[in-house]
């Protein structure tokens, strides 16, 4: 679940004002839809393959998206050269890292995905330092980065040899979160100033990425042979409030309040994951999983503070 928002791109202001939650409501509910994502994965692959946890989830998301955009009378964007780019971001912000999230969720905890989710940024700042020039380089970012990345090592237990871990589901759970940097930059130097909507694109971008999983997932999964009703709710709950309401609640909040505050639910996701997982699935949780958490959460908001103009 990626936190790190899109281009801004033309949105019509509504014709007539309309009465909402306040806005730290709507930033407290985004931080529990999201750290509860990660039990949910756990509980939907206890049921189903991992493809078909990540295709449910697109569907439930990708429908409350549509229905939104018929309320609002929104149509899809159009242009050839327009929907291969949502391909490409569909792949890396959608299809990739749900996709890894799923299938390293089968060996590790909820609350270690949970937290490797949080070092997306520092992620996305060393490929913003190589692939955005305007994003300049200041010693105080360059030391989040390190303190970052030195939390994440706290956190496998680098010093006991990642003792107790599995290392195929935490490189994924990492992959997973590299992967929505790089489809927010791709996304920033090809789908900037469109005109359209964020509505509209993100609604298009999921499906495409439904589109992505439902040609891939008979290809590796058989269908189920009966269905787990626990496991197949958790899906529809991953897909209809942590994809398709989550999207519209974040774009609602860096409307109001901008990307930067919005941007600070990345710090409250593994809070809430590694607290659901451990009193709601019982996962068990050594010393160096919150104290790393702390470290990675820190450099990540090092990261984000920008040079003094």
């Amino acid at each position: 679940m990626s936190t790190v928002t899109a281009p801004r791109t033309h949105s019509p202001a509504p014709a007539h004002p309309r009465t909402r939650l306040d806005w730290r409501l709507r930033f407290g509910l985004l931080s529990l839809i999201w750290g509860f994502s990660f039990l949910l994965i756990k509980v939907g692959t206890e049921g189903y393959a991992p493809f078909q946890v990540t295709l449910g989830r697109l569907v439930f998301g990708t429908a409350v998206l549509v229905a939104a955009m018929a309320v609002k009378r929104e149509r899809l964007p159009r242009g050839a050269r327009l929907w291969w780019h949502m391909a490409v971001a569909a792949f890396f912000l959608n299809a990739l890292p749900f996709s890894l999230f799923a299938y390293s969720e089968l060996t590790i905890p909820s609350t270690l995905a949970g937290i490797c989710n949080a070092t997306s940024p520092l992620w996305g700042m060393a490929l913003s330092l190589v692939a955005l020039s305007e994003d300049r380089p200041t010693r105080v970012r360059f030391a989040g980065l390190g303190l970052g990345f030195l939390g994440v090592l706290t956190v496998l237990g680098a010093w006991q040899g990642f003792h107790g871990l599995d290392a195929t589901g935490t490189a994924m759970a990492l992959l997973a979160s590299l992967s929505y940097p790089v489809g927010w930059i791709y996304v920033r130097r090809t789908l900037a100033g469109t005109g359209n909507s964020h509505l509209s694109m993100t609604g298009a971008q999921l499906m495409i990425a439904t589109v992505q999983l439902a040609v891939v997932t008979p290809l590796f999964t058989s269908f189920p042979a009966h269905f787990s009703l626990v496991p197949l709710l958790a899906i529809a709950a991953l897909g209809a409030l942590g994809t398709g309401l989550a999207v519209l609640i974040q774009y609602g909040l860096v409307a109001e309040v901008g990307p930067t505050t919005a941007q600070m639910v990345t710090y409250f996701i593994p809070v809430i994951a590694t607290a659901a997982g451990v009193a709601i699935l019982g996962e068990s949780l050594r010393w160096t999983t919150p104290v790393g958490a702390v470290i990675v959460l820190a450099g990540a908001a090092l990261t984000q503070v920008k040079p003094k103009t």
